[in-house]
């Protein structure tokens, strides 16, 4: 904690903006269970002053009862991520913020106490998360503006605003957040491709004549995807229909495993191999009797690749089918950041324009996807 943010987060505990019915989430086992203040007051006391992410909806709001829904659909981050992201803000004195994304309204209450509620809009698009946040800035005394709508869209209402932050992911960073900013401004949004659910917070200032914006990842995140950017998994047997396995072309690959999957949630390998090879989604099999299969399917076409690790085998056998060759991009893309020294997720940056965004590594100057790969 920095000595700017402490009185901050002092002041504004996050108890004050959680409901009485909760589901902390265990980072380690990936599961939700339901603490209700009237019940057991001193289980929600500790949650709620925990470094724990809190589930808060499920489901959009057609979730009822204390078990988990089927897909949390709003939350309370972990403290220690607010605050880093917080921190990465750099908010002034007598700024003006847009929040894209209120949730419980903690993260705008804490904008709020260091540049004044007048001074924070936050953009909500659930109805009933955005009255229940508005009540409690309201009831805590800090009245944010909240605004029901779509955050995509920023908020020209309001507009210039020197700081905007999103608490959402995305794959698509609107360029009316630019347009909607004062030159030197900082965009702070979770950002990742539709290759995998690995993103990063892009760190982005907006150039002088506000036609840009670009900077470095900061660090490695996992936010739920800004609703309207939900991505739908593609059928496999839309791509690979019976008979398909036999008339793909075939090959084999020396890169392992552990190379193309990474060793943990936050290995830079993924979200890389998604700056690097666009358009295209994997998902990666369950292991079973020392097999596992990595798929990648083409998003611009019914393109797809499969590797297939064996443990009793030092090659994956690989089948490809389709006008892309998706499994020679990946090797490609693998092969230029094994070259690169495989830099983490601090030596790319990214660049917002009207056109969308361009993924760098080093400088804006070095875009990755044309960085040595073959296209």
């Amino acid at each position: 904690m920095t000595p700017d943010w402490a009185p901050a987060f002092e002041a504004v505990p996050r108890s004050r903006f959680l409901p009485d019915l909760m589901w902390p989430h265990d980072m380690a086992t990936g599961r939700n269970a339901a603490v209700d203040r009237d019940h057991d007051p001193e289980a929600w006391q500790r949650y709620a002053d925990s470094d724990d992410p809190i589930v808060t909806q499920w489901d959009d709001g057609e979730h009822i009862g204390p078990e988990p829904g089927r897909s949390f659909s709003s939350s309370s981050s972990m403290p220690s991520l607010v605050f880093s992201m917080l921190a990465d803000l750099e908010v002034r004195p007598g700024q003006r913020a847009l929040e894209i994304g209120t949730g419980t309204g903690w993260n705008a209450a804490l904008l709020a106490h260091r540049l004044g509620a007048a001074n924070v809009v936050s953009v909500e698009v659930d109805a009933t998360v955005a009255a229940q946040a508005r009540e409690s800035l309201g009831r805590f005394g800090l009245p944010v503006e909240v605004v029901r709508g779509d955050g995509f869209l920023g908020y020209a209402q309001q507009a210039p605003y020197d700081r905007i932050i999103a608490t959402c992911g995305l794959r698509k960073i609107p360029f009316a957040w630019v347009e909607q900013s004062t030159p030197g401004a900082v965009i702070l949004v979770p950002w990742g491709t539709y290759y995998g659910p690995g993103e990063a917070t892009a760190r982005l200032v907006v150039a002088d004549d506000r036609r840009s914006a670009s900077g470095p990842f900061t660090r490695p995140v996992a936010f739920m995807r800004m609703r309207s950017q939900r991505f739908v998994r593609p059928r496999h047997d839309e791509y690979v229909p019976t008979g398909a396995m036999d008339a793909a072309d075939i090959s084999f690959t020396s890169i392992t495993e552990e190379d193309l999957c990474g060793t943990g949630d936050f290995d830079p390998v993924g979200f890389v191999l998604g700056l690097c090879v666009p358009d295209v989604a994997h998902t990666a099999d369950l292991k079973r009797d020392g097999k596992r299969a990595v798929w990648f399917y083409g998003l611009s076409d019914r393109s797809w690749a499969v590797a297939v690790f064996r443990d009793d085998r030092t090659k994956a056998k690989v089948y490809q089918s389709g006008s892309r060759r998706l499994w020679d991009e990946v090797e490609a893309a693998h092969r230029w950041w094994t070259e690169q020294g495989r830099p983490d997720f601090s030596r790319f940056g990214l660049t917002v324009d009207e056109r969308g965004e361009r993924p760098w590594l080093g400088s804006p100057d070095n875009p990755v996807r044309t960085a040595g790969l073959r296209r």
